[in-house]
């Protein structure tokens, strides 16, 4: 559960401040998918951009963690695993 908490709330609060950087410059009426205007709320652009910031801010806290672990826990799993 810890290393959940690592990784999901560290991603959340950097998602915030992506998002807040992100929507500041870019009017979401304005975004383009395809070649073809996005033609959802910008309520649900706003939710849709938070949730990718997430995203790939949780896939970095991930690896981060993934490159953690000491040559114990990579060469002799069985210990570190929880019971």
């Amino acid at each position: 559960m810890n290393k959940l908490i690592e990784v999901l709330w560290p991603s959340f609060l950097v998602a915030g401040l992506a998002e807040i950087v992100f929507f500041t410059v870019i009017n979401p009426q304005e975004l383009y998918f395809f070649g073809e205007p996005v033609r959802v709320s910008a309520i649900a652009t706003y939710s849709i951009g938070f949730f990718g910031f997430w995203l790939i801010c949780g896939a970095s806290s991930l690896t981060t963690l993934f490159f953690q672990r000491g040559s114990e826990e990579i060469n002799h799993p069985e210990r570190f695993q929880d019971s």
